[in-house]
């Protein structure tokens, strides 16, 4: 079932907690470590998973037994990230390792993708756009409530629609972006 809940003021903690604990057990293995999706966002309303993407320079097995010690298993079936509209970079610029928690955790999505990648760049340049734009921040809440009130247990149906609005906003992002010559911060954790 598709639940989106208000903005819960614990997720940045949440997110900082499950960071270092990523750190520690990748270390030089992720180059960043970043708090990224709706729960990233102060105000937006969001499910209640914290998303965290690992940047790294390949996809070493080595991550993916790290992780596994950690407590995440990996999704096997997911292997790429939904291919934006228009999209002029080569399909291995999609390409990303999906984990969740295996126990009773809180629900988490550890998403590792290829540094320098268009994967990578876009939830990181999404995130740092709604921070900046409440107002279209807000008007992208109002569609995933929307989309979660009609089709709260069609998972296909709720990312057919959200995907596409997530790439209306990336053409606005990509525009702040030049004219702010946005370039990503440092590492979350």
């Amino acid at each position: 079932m598709i639940t989106i809940v208000p903005y819960q003021t614990t997720w940045p903690n949440e997110f900082l907690t499950l960071g270092i604990i990523l750190r520690q057990t990748l270390g030089d293995l992720a180059q960043r470590i970043d708090h990224i999706g709706s729960t990233s966002i102060s105000g937006l309303a969001a499910k209640d998973i914290i998303d965290i993407q690992i940047s790294a320079l390949s996809f070493d097995p080595v991550i993916e037994l790290a992780l596994n010690r950690a407590g995440y298993h990996r999704i096997e079936h997911v292997t790429q990230d939904h291919l934006p509209s228009g999209n002029a970079y080569p399909m291995s610029d999609w390409m990303k390792w999906l984990f969740k928690p295996s126990s009773s955790q809180r629900p988490v999505n550890v998403h590792v993708r290829l540094s320098g990648r268009a994967n990578q760049r876009y939830p990181l340049l999404f995130r740092d756009y709604l921070r900046a734009n409440p107002a279209t921040a807000e008007a992208y809440a109002q569609v995933k409530c929307a989309l979660a009130k009609y089709h709260e247990h069609d998972i296909d149906a709720y990312y057919d629609v959200k995907d596409p609005v997530c790439d209306i906003i990336m053409g606005g992002a990509e525009v702040w972006a030049e004219t702010n010559q946005w370039k990503s911060g440092p590492t979350d954790c």
